[in-house]
């Protein structure tokens, strides 16, 4: 494998499609992932925070990765999250997925246990060595109460070769930018936030891993490799059209919005799993005024 590998700018993370019972709905799923490749997308992750990760527990999310991989594994590169916050059972998960056939792993800063830098650290170094595929790591401390810091993200970039990117939800522009400056050829800084994709991509990010690109994936992937070709007059414009709907998919726990989003355009997705809760008559309705605004719903 090369030092870094390389995945495109733009990475839906794809919501999980459930059914009445909310289970599992695979072949929703199959469908789903179907019409992002086929509206030109060229990489997923599946099974993110996008997609209720703390509650499709480990044998469905294998049926998860399964379906997704036959469906489009063939047309998409495959990017499965795996990580948890017991670093042993995360090992032998990704183990197990790598079996798979997906094309990389995401890792996310562990949760509830607190853990201080050097056990981020060692945390990722032992998953990323447990496995050859590429990893991308996944910074969220409004989710997880801990910051992964510059200095413990760029340690891992230089010294695990297979640690190729991260998704940066930190919204600490100070950090992303030194992240940035001072990470090895190869290593790309995603946005974890919608919203900032363009301020983070001026600061030399790579792109964004995406929750409206459920939703509207050209219009995302339009500002995305606007700025990739300097093009940042038509970046702007795409993306200030586009704005209030990325606000609004975050008024309440993501991906709750996102969810009634899919329903709202007509391709239902299901409900979310306790403890989240469906949206309610009145954000579906604010929600279809500003998708009628931004022109995503007709």
């Amino acid at each position: 494998m090369p030092a870094k590998t390389q995945f495109s700018r733009f990475i839906p993370a794809m919501i999980t499609p459930f059914d009445q019972n909310l289970d599992l709905d695979l072949p929703r799923a199959q469908q789903l992932a179907t019409r992002l490749v086929d509206k030109g997308v060229s990489a997923l992750v599946i099974n993110g925070t996008t997609g209720e990760s703390p509650t499709v527990f480990y044998p469905q999310k294998i049926e998860l990765f399964k379906a997704v991989i036959e469906a489009v594994g063939d047309r998409c590169q495959i990017i499965a999250n795996v990580g948890d916050n017991c670093t042993a059972d995360s090992c032998d998960f990704a183990r197990d997925v790598v079996k798979l056939g997906v094309d990389g792993i995401m890792l996310v800063v562990p949760y509830y246990n607190k853990p201080p830098q050097e056990g981020l650290y060692q945390h990722f170094k032992a998953i990323a060595t447990s496995v050859e595929l590429p990893v991308v790591l996944y910074n969220i401390p409004g989710r997880c109460v801990i910051n992964m810091e510059a200095e413990t993200t760029l340690r891992l970039a230089h010294e695990v070769d297979n640690i190729v990117a991260v998704k940066e939800a930190s919204g600490k522009m100070d950090q992303i930018e030194a992240i940035i400056k001072d990470a090895p050829e190869g290593f790309h800084v995603y946005s974890g936030d919608d919203e900032v994709t363009m301020a983070i991509m001026e600061l030399g990010g790579w792109g964004v891993i995406s929750t409206i690109g459920n939703v509207t994936p050209e219009r995302m992937a339009e500002i995305v490799e606007a700025m990739a070709a300097g093009d940042r007059t038509r970046a702007l414009a795409a993306h200030l059209k586009l704005q209030p709907l990325m606000k609004e998919l975050f008024i309440t726990a993501n991906p709750i919005m996102v969810k009634e989003a899919m329903k709202l355009i007509g391709f239902d997705c299901g409900g979310v799993r306790l403890p989240l809760v469906d949206a309610t008559p009145e954000q579906s309705a604010e929600l279809a005024e500003v998708m009628r605004a931004t022109g995503v719903l007709e």
